[in-house]
């Protein structure tokens, strides 16, 4: 039982491990802390946490805490290490929830001079395109993955607890390296995201001139849904990861020319042919995506 779990960021992602945690008797009491005042006072009227503090006080709220969750955009791990050094807990647990993980641990190493032993590294595959506290859902995590990216210096303790308490809520648990963490996800969540704001952006334009979103189908819709992402979340994984993601972009205009040039030729075949790998391509994935494939 955690007497003590402070959230530094009760957003959708934050406000959901609250609701969780709470839902299944993990802990006694909650703090909750947020850069957004009328955020966190909805926290509190709905009764996610109960005591809310600004970023300001995020060293009050973790004061005392034996578990403390970050889950603020990954651009502010820095900043809150920083805010926490001065009480870090060796008898307390730390964890994260950013979607990039070298830059977590380094904005660590940067701070403490080496990633304490007691922070374990951490990533749920879990979100949805709305964002604030109003969207969290305590079975947001059930029957999903979380990636932990432990290193050599963290506490085997730390990593156990860690491990089981996300079990408890429902998820998955996988261990991964931090540097393959980053490109995995560079290729099957930050690009999609890129390539989402993008065609948004470029039909956003000449929508002032046409009747484009009018029109839009279910299949825009959904292609486009991650576009209502959190813009400042995604600004920061995209500059992080950036060393990643930018040669998928360079593959991807590439791959774009290939296309361009099949339609070019006007072969129906050439271009069918494109076509159905692409899609054999995603029928594995949906493949080994099920339960039974996966399973063990």
């Amino acid at each position: 039982m955690i007497n003590r779990l402070c959230i530094i960021g009760v957003g959708l992602i934050g406000g959901s491990i609250a609701k969780a945690a709470r839902k299944q008797g993990l802990c006694r009491e909650i703090m909750g802390v947020d850069a957004d005042g009328e955020n966190l006072s909805k926290a509190l009227e709905m009764g996610v946490i109960d005591a809310g503090f600004g970023v300001e006080a995020t060293g009050d709220a973790s004061q005392g805490a034996d578990w403390v969750v970050i889950a603020t955009p990954v651009g502010a791990l820095g900043r809150i290490f920083e805010e926490l050094k001065p009480i870090w807990s060796e008898q307390a647990v730390y964890t994260d929830v950013g979607s990039t993980k070298h830059s977590v641990i380094e904005a660590a190493r940067q701070v403490f001079g080496t990633v304490p032993a007691n922070f374990v590294p951490g990533h749920p595959i879990a979100g949805a395109e709305r964002s604030g506290v109003e969207a969290a859902n305590c079975e947001l995590y059930r029957g999903k993955r979380v990636i932990l990216t432990p290193l050599p210096e963290t506490a085997p303790d730390a990593l156990r607890r860690i491990e089981h308490w996300w079990t408890a809520i429902g998820a998955k648990v996988s261990l991964m390296d931090p540097i393959h963490h980053d490109q995995v996800f560079a290729a099957t969540s930050h690009l999609p995201h890129v390539l989402a704001y993008a065609l948004v952006h470029m039909l956003g334009r000449k929508d002032e001139q046409q009747e484009i979103f009018q029109y839009a189908g279910a299949g825009f819709r959904d292609f486009t849904r991650i576009a209502s992402s959190s813009p400042q979340m995604w600004r920061d994984v995209c500059l992080l990861n950036r060393g990643q993601i930018l040669p998928l972009i360079e593959e991807l205009q590439q791959e774009l020319t290939v296309l361009s040039a099949l339609m070019n030729e006007d072969s129906a075949e050439r271009l069918g042919e494109y076509f159905t790998e692409a899609r054999n391509a995603r029928q594995r994935f949906l493949f080994q995506s099920t339960p039974a494939s996966s399973a063990g």
